[in-house]
């Protein structure tokens, strides 16, 4: 069972003129269950127009700061981004569940590992969270963050990137690429995309030495950053990967494949294992999803995005095959171990059991 609690909004901060900061307060018996790790997120949710909605955001503070914050950047037509930042009002309470999230690596205190970052608009949010709390726990390592936005006045977390830059002192390095304004060097103009990075390799930026890459952003500047990451040699389990939702409007398309002429109309029976407890429900395999089946059972099964990016609805593929449309949140390791995401799984099989409680 998706399991939400009220957080008391404590603080509001205009960051720019489109994004807000918000301090949450949980209840009292409930602090220990928000416990973070650093680049993890929050699911939201709220009713607008008798529907409700659930949206992701990153926590932006460092597990040591003794707060909980979010940044929330107001999106066009974004019914939840909007009314945080036009209608929320101090004193207010948002529902949401615990910190969820893999975009992090155990922390190393007596490592001393090279860090790289992109970030790409708001997708600075988790990065604020490991850059506070690795240097704060890494004293050896450093951290370099790329940072691709419009123009300067688009720049979140603008002052407090310049604090943790004087506090850290020669560990902390950050590249502004501005896109629609010019810089004193070309470099540091334009789109955050391959030839960019190619270009930040060639002569600013140590990418075959570096230990850790996190990428956070819009699909296209993620694939092209981790593109030419691997083509300085480094892993790709080295590369850490959060999508924006908001890069994926809705359900990604079903594969052309996924079904037969003679599979239309096929049936599927899947058990859906949540709580403890097993229900079986019948689902159309070509036209549901395992998730979307659950939710009109009346199953309160987790999600958040529905759009393949936040793993909320991550379970365990216990017997039977699916297609998953989309992935953007499991590691290649999790799908090994039969770990799907409910939200883009189609089944192929006569009966699927899926257990959220692995």
């Amino acid at each position: 069972m998706a399991q939400f609690t009220p957080l008391t909004v404590t603080d509001i901060k205009r960051d720019t003129r489109d994004s807000v900061i918000l301090t949450l307060a949980p209840p009292p018996q409930s602090n220990g269950e928000f416990k973070f790790i650093q680049g993890q997120y929050l699911t939201f949710r709220r009713v607008f127009d008798g529907e409700e909605m659930r949206r992701s955001y990153s926590i932006c503070a460092g597990v040591n700061d003794g707060a909980l914050r979010v940044g929330i950047k107001k999106v066009d037509g974004g019914w939840f981004s909007s009314w945080a930042n036009d209608e929320l009002k101090i004193g207010d309470t948002l529902e949401a569940m615990k910190p969820m999230g893999n975009f992090h690596a155990p922390l190393l205190p007596d490592g001393a590992r090279a860090y790289l970052g992109f970030a790409g608009g708001s997708g600075i949010t988790p990065m604020i969270s490991l850059l506070k709390t690795v240097l704060e726990a890494e004293k050896k390592s450093t951290f370099t963050l790329v940072y691709g936005n419009r123009s300067a006045s688009a720049i979140m977390f603008r002052e407090e990137l310049e604090d943790l830059k004087n506090i850290y002192l020669g560990r902390l390095n950050i590249v502004h690429i501005l896109e629609s304004e010019a810089a004193d060097i070309d470099l540091f103009s334009g789109r955050l995309d391959r030839e960019k990075c190619d270009a930040l390799f060639s002569c600013w930026i140590d990418a075959k030495n570096a230990d850790l890459a996190f990428i956070c952003g819009p699909e296209p500047m993620m694939l092209a950053v981790s593109d030419a990451l691997k083509a300085q040699g480094m892993d790709e389990r080295a590369i850490r990967f959060e999508l924006f939702a908001s890069a994926q409007p809705g359900r990604a398309k079903k594969k052309a494949a996924s079904a037969s002429a003679a599979d239309k109309g096929a049936k599927c029976s899947a058990t859906i294992i949540l709580d403890g407890t097993a229900r079986i429900i019948e689902l159309s395999k070509d036209e549901e999803t395992v998730l979307e089946a659950a939710l009109a059972a009346s199953i309160d099964a987790p999600f958040a995005c529905k759009a393949g990016v936040c793993s909320t609805c991550r379970a365990k593929l216990v017997e039977g095959e699916v297609d998953m449309e989309a992935n953007y949140a499991l590691e290649d390791y999790e799908v090994e171990r039969g770990y799907i995401l409910t939200c883009q799984s189609h089944p192929r099989t006569d009966r699927v059991v899926v257990d959220y409680d692995q």
